[in-house]
């Protein structure tokens, strides 16, 4: 379903301007009952904060519009050059077992990451 600009336009406005109206019915609904006797310092916080709620809607489209203008006046960016890999310094792997069984499997397992490491070179390669 298409719509024209025009229309949709009308309808953002027209969602905007309920959005306020509503907003200040409940501002002034928050007012009365500020001023009724059992009204407190909330119900004047929300008196305060109601328009701005209604007015948010508003805000938005302007800013979308306003984003949308500036990337359609902006000149279109060339795609940049990717990224040279950068070459990691090389694993020192130590040939030598320890003599302690924990070392020794610490030993075996850094041996298996080197392992694993250099086939994973080759396959860049």
């Amino acid at each position: 379903m298409a719509t024209s600009p025009v229309a949709r336009r009308l309808a953002i406005a027209g969602v905007c301007l309920l959005s306020l109206v509503l907003c200040c019915g409940l501002a002034w609904w928050q007012w009365e009952k500020f001023s009724s006797a059992n009204g407190t310092f909330q119900n004047l916080g929300y008196v305060l904060q109601w328009p701005l709620f209604g007015l948010f809607p508003a805000f938005m489209f302007w800013r979308i519009r306003q984003l949308r203008l500036r990337a359609e006046a902006a000149p279109p960016q060339e795609p940049e050059e990717p990224a040279k890999p950068v070459r990691l310094p090389e694993p020192r792997v130590s040939r030598e077992q320890p003599a302690d069984p924990e070392d020794a499997e610490l030993a075996a397992y850094n041996a298996y990451l080197a392992e694993l490491a250099a086939r994973d070179e080759e396959s860049r390669k």
